[in-house]
């Protein structure tokens, strides 16, 4: 049986974390500059989530990491805004309802941390995370929020919490 689990990340999971999201990125073609591939904190994610309302919760299949996404206050912005950070799954995660999971996941915790607003940014043709985002109650935004320093990532939706 496949058992599929969604986790808070640990400190062991860094090099893998950062392996499975890099492998994501390189395989939708995402530019290395102005998103999440530049990031100095891919490969240290467990510190990076132990800042005060804010979490990385890993997709875990039989033991072995699958996938991620994160909720932090959303930087440079309102203290009542989150941000939905680094949402990427392998290939073999996908088409399986687990991102519907996952961001179901993420916003009950941004709930309890009293956020009212969760902010995201992505790529225009990253379509499927698009209608999944849409899906869930996310609405298209006319430029961005807060100081993520995700200048290639020029689509950015909210949704009211």
């Amino acid at each position: 049986m496949k058992r599929i689990i969604i986790r808070e990340v640990l400190e062991k999971d860094n090099a893998d974390l950062a392996s499975v999201i890099r492998q994501v990125l390189v395989e939708i073609g995402v530019p290395k500059v102005g998103t999440a591939y530049a990031d100095p904190e891919l490969d240290y994610m467990h510190k990076t989530y132990l800042k005060e309302r804010a979490a990385y919760f890993v997709l875990e299949k039989n033991g072995i990491l699958i996938g991620g996404a994160g909720i932090a206050p959303l930087q440079g912005g309102d203290p009542s805004v989150c941000e939905l950070q680094k949402m990427y799954f392998l290939a073999e995660a996908r088409g399986k309802a687990l991102g519907e999971k996952m961001i179901d996941h993420c916003l009950h915790y941004a709930k309890e941390q009293n956020f009212e607003t969760c902010y995201l940014e992505t790529l225009p043709y990253m379509k499927a995370a698009q209608k999944l985002y849409l899906k869930k109650g996310f609405e298209y935004i006319d430029g961005p929020m807060g100081s993520t320093g995700h200048t290639s990532c020029n689509v950015w939706l909210t949704k009211k919490l």
